[in-house]
């Protein structure tokens, strides 16, 4: 079974997505963890041809040694959302996803474009939204603990700018795929935010496999 998690910065997607995956033993992906290793490469050996650079890095990347890395300064997050919109490079990183996807039949991945360009067919869908004052306050509170001279107007102001490039950028822009459940993180703690997953997903469940 594989699940596909979709939403604008701050929505709550990684946490949910991490919750259903432990809770049903899926492989998890991050795109933006992605996307956020390609800047900490590019930023750090400023690399003359910057494509051929990250399709060595990403040949045989081991997804999980992201996590020893500090991929979340506010150098990386604003590098990332330039390099986002470059069609090539979203191409060595849609292949390193569509691999990591045939390799772990159970998994669920995480971004902005996987219901509508990374898995099209994935057996379920969920696409986060939340008010932008409480995902700024909730980017605001990661933030602080990291810098705490960060402004909350700042951090609301950086969000804003990254979902409407976004929306708007012409390669693999954030969109709603139609079979998408809408999961409301303003509205859902993150008990209830499962527990509705969980009920979507354990409905295919039953229809492919039954009891």
């Amino acid at each position: 079974i594989q699940v596909s998690c979709d939403g604008g910065a701050a929505t709550g997607k990684s946490t949910g997505a991490k919750m259903i995956s432990k809770k049903f033993s899926l492989k998890f992906l991050s795109s933006g963890l992605l996307y956020r290793y390609a800047s900490f490469l590019i930023l750090k050996f400023k690399p003359k041809n910057e494509i051929n650079f990250l399709k060595r890095k990403f040949k045989n990347l081991n997804y999980y040694h992201l996590n020893r890395i500090n991929l979340h300064t506010p150098a990386i997050s604003k590098h990332s959302s330039v390099i986002a919109k470059k069609n090539k490079i979203r191409s060595i990183l849609k292949k390193f996803q569509l691999n990591f996807s045939k390799k772990h039949k159970k998994c669920c991945i995480e971004g902005r474009d996987i219901s509508t360009k990374i898995l099209p067919n994935s057996d379920v869908k969920f696409f986060f939204i939340c008010n932008l004052n409480i995902a700024a306050k909730r980017r605001y509170k990661e933030l602080k603990r990291l810098n705490p001279k960060i402004k909350l107007k700042d951090v609301k102001k950086a969000l804003r700018s990254r979902n409407i490039s976004d929306i708007k950028r012409k390669n693999s822009p954030l969109l709603k795929h139609p079979d998408s459940i809408s999961i409301d993180t303003g509205k859902l703690d993150k008990q209830a935010m499962l527990a509705k997953m969980s009920k979507h997903l354990e409905k295919i469940l039953i229809t492919k496999h039954g009891n």
